[in-house]
């Protein structure tokens, strides 16, 4: 049986296995089965939520680069308690009872300046007040226009780190979901050969229930004439029902594939699924340097490397700045004016100026700070070193994948060249047995070189589809278009 009765038989999912599930029926090719765990498997739903948390989270520090617009209201508040005030008749302090109603709001832009750190901003208030008892009046306090600008003179910048780390870290996580769908496809590929294996075998197990049968019924025919002795006729018999018993266990293991299949791509679990093997794929030529370099520009862990070594800096950058003293300063230019009546409260406008310088000077802490400062430090050399150890682990990985997809384009060529070596070499041991000049000895062993060499052959697809997409993970790069695939990159609601 050669390797072209091998991809006919493992098209069929044997229905014998399942005469009473008959209900639902999917023929899959290697390629939508990797489409279907992109879009139905559970993985795939994990890792597009994934993908959208850290998109959401970008989209927020973008949002927050832009001017921002805030309405703060207080639309009443009522007091009632007692004060302390001072009679000069009776030249004694007392506490008089007052009730006051307050009403007010403002509303304010607002917009951070990354270079410095600082924020500009732009309000305007008004507040309303009642007061209640002997004298009852009423007061308004306006600020029709105020500029102002707030920042720390020499302190951390929270909003230079943040433009260094953000768009990387966005950046990461596109290409963390790239690879991820990539590792999908790896899973997938592997319970794909894991059920063509499961019916290879089958379809192998009823091959030989049939062959154990007839030999032991030619067996018997020759046995009758002394041409063979009783042993040679009681192996016949033997291998017989050995043939039975591991159809049997073929059936449990092809049942047991067909259900993780299923279950990955999210499926009923009564499926009954029909594979078409893969054509044999065009030989490709993948250079290690070429592979190295799309790594170094594509895989995401090099980013997440590049994001630790930049957060630890920023932590040294923090600890520094706080070791030392700081100064704020907080200036403001506007109008404002205070009256009894509404109308008058934007009359007579007086100008309103606030300059405010802040100094924050540590003196004692007892090496608090400097103890913090140099644990950064001490943090980022570990972060770098760390670095440096992950990367040759992955430019490792990334050589011996393409090593083993290299060899694999060899091994494909051999493995169908002793499919049909071994079919061959079977059917001929065969011919000869049935007419007397071959022992059953002979034919066991030629039997068992022609299935080890058709599990040999599906083996050889599975493992260069496997090494195939592990590089394309590695690198995110599709070698067969010529395409990045983070270039190629476009998010749908859900799908690439």
């Amino acid at each position: 049986m050669g390797k072209r009765v091998i991809i006919g038989l493992v098209m069929l999912v044997a229905a014998w296995a399942y005469p009473e599930k008959m209900d639902a029926q999917l023929t899959l090719t290697l390629e939508k089965t990797i489409t279907l765990a992109a879009d139905s498997s559970l993985d795939a739903f994990r890792y597009k939520n994934m993908y959208l948390a850290g998109y959401w989270e970008y989209r927020s520090y973008k949002a927050a680069r832009l001017p921002s617009l805030t309405l703060n209201l207080t639309p009443a508040q009522y007091y009632q308690y007692f004060v302390q005030r001072y009679d000069s008749d009776a030249d004694i302090d007392v506490y008089r009872k007052q009730r006051r109603f307050y009403a007010g709001g403002g509303l304010e832009i607002s917009q951070n300046f990354d270079l410095l750190g600082g924020t500009f901003y732009l309000d305007t208030d008004l507040d309303y007040m009642r007061y209640f008892g002997d004298q009852t009046f009423n007061q308004f306090s306006s600020v029709p226009v105020r500029i102002g600008y707030q920042q720390d003179l020499l302190g951390y910048n929270a909003f230079k780190w943040e433009r260094k780390i953000e768009p990387l870290k966005f950046e990461k996580v596109k290409k963390e979901f790239l690879y991820n769908v990539e590792q999908i496809s790896e899973q997938a590929t592997t319970y794909f050969f894991a059920l063509a294996m499961a019916q290879v075998e089958y379809d192998l197990a009823v091959e030989n229930v049939a062959t154990t049968d007839t030999l032991y019924k030619v067996g018997q025919e020759r046995h009758k004439i002394a041409a063979i002795n009783q042993n040679d006729l009681l192996t016949l018999k033997l291998d017989a029902v050995n043939a039975r018993n591991t159809l049997q266990n073929a059936e449990i293991a092809l049942k047991r594939a067909m259900f993780s299949l299923a279950s990955y791509l999210n499926f009923d679990k009564n499926t009954e699924i029909r594979l078409r093997l893969p054509s044999r794929p065009r030989n490709m030529n993948i250079s290690v340097d070429q592979a190295l370099a799309l790594a170094r520009e594509n895989n995401p862990t090099f980013l997440e490397l590049k994001q630790e070594i930049l957060e630890a800096q920023q932590q040294v950058d923090k600890t520094k700045k706080e070791s030392m003293f700081n100064a704020s300063i907080n200036a403001s230019f506007g109008l404002n004016q205070a009256a009894n009546k509404f109308s008058d409260a934007y009359r007579n406008l007086q100008q309103q100026q606030i300059v405010s310088l802040s100094v924050s000077i540590p003196l004692v802490d007892w090496g608090v700070r400097k103890g913090k400062y140099n644990v950064a430090k001490n943090n980022l050399l570990v972060t770098e070193t760390s670095a440096k150890q992950e990367e040759l682990t992955i430019e490792e990985d990334v050589i011996m994948t393409v090593g083993d997809f290299n060899i694999q384009q060899a091994l494909i060529s051999s493995a169908e060249e002793a499919v049909d070596l071994a079919d061959m070499a079977y059917n001929e041991t065969k011919q000869r047995f049935l007419i007397g000049k071959a022992d059953i000895n002979s034919l066991t062993l030629s039997l068992n070189r022609q299935q080890e060499a058709q599990r040999n052959y599906i083996t050889a697809l599975q493992n260069y589809w496997l090494s195939y997409f592990k590089i394309r993970k590695l690198t995110l790069f599709d070698f067969e278009m010529g395409v990045s695939l983070s270039n190629e990159f476009d998010y749908k609601g859900g799908g690439l």
